[in-house]
């Protein structure tokens, strides 16, 4: 038996489009961002009395991911992988997702939402109201996540690294301050996943996409500095630039920002 579904809308959120940005729960996540739903399908008759309320569930597609797995490793500081029928992890048989964000207004087709966890871009297949007497149930047992009960740990950022990142993404590059509070921010990230390499004792580098941080790996990780990751020959005006990111990258090595050490 097949089903086949059609989105009815899309995320507009001006942030993240990797996975690798996305905030682990929507509840830990503080951004504002749009759901535009698409034209001539009556969507506007079937948003209204919507608005009273103040948080809607959105089932949407994990559509940045092909594959999946049994098991996977949650965002919970531990080594332990869980069943993924016991996580909310995006690699699922049926990439489709379910999440409770706040409803801020509704203007014609565009339905304004705060604190999401879903990627610019992500296809929404339906909205329905958030009930508290239905859908809350505090007093509930929560399995192994009552055992690594998930906290955010601060990320700090030297002047040197902060000024990095609003560099690049004034320049039209990614949001790295928020790729490297959602990669650092929960837990020390795992080599076996992430492209990550030990500089010494206290220090790692991290890689994300085309970019390199340098950070402390103490309990509250500091991103010293912020990196390009191609080398002086892959920057060279004549090699390939299959990202379309390298003049970004040769813009950003004459900026004058400390280069790693």
């Amino acid at each position: 038996m097949e089903f086949r579904f059609e989105p009815i809308g899309f995320v507009k959120s001006g942030g993240g489009t990797y996975p690798q940005e996305a905030p682990r729960q929507a509840a830990f996540a503080s951004n504002e961002g749009i759901i535009e739903l698409l034209p001539g399908r009556n969507f506007e008759q079937a948003l209204e009395d919507l608005a009273g309320f103040e948080r809607i569930w959105l089932v949407f597609v994990f559509d940045r991911n092909r594959n999946w797995k049994p098991k996977v490793l949650p965002p919970d500081g531990s080594s332990r992988k869980r069943g993924v029928f016991a996580t909310r992890s995006p690699h699922r048989p049926n990439p489709v997702g379910l999440s409770a964000v706040e409803l801020l207004r509704i203007e014609g087709r565009s339905v304004h939402i705060r604190n999401f966890d879903l990627l610019d871009g992500t296809p929404i297949l339906d909205i329905k109201p958030y009930i508290p007497e239905a859908d809350a149930f505090p007093a509930s047992r929560s399995g192994w996540r009552g055992e690594a009960a998930q906290t955010l740990r601060e990320v700090q950022f030297t002047p040197e690294a902060a000024g990095a990142a609003e560099w690049i993404l004034a320049h039209g590059g990614p949001d790295l301050a928020n790729a490297a509070r959602v990669q650092l921010g929960t837990r020390m990230p795992d080599p076996e996943r992430q492209r990550l390499v030990r500089v010494d004792e206290r220090r790692a580098m991290l890689a994300f996409r085309t970019w390199r941080f340098l950070f402390e790996t103490a309990e509250t990780p500091r991103v010293l500095a912020i990196a390009s990751g191609y080398t002086a020959a892959e920057l060279r005006p004549e090699a390939p630039d299959p990202y379309g990111d390298k003049a970004l990258h040769r813009l950003y090595q004459k900026s004058g920002f400390p280069k790693p050490s």
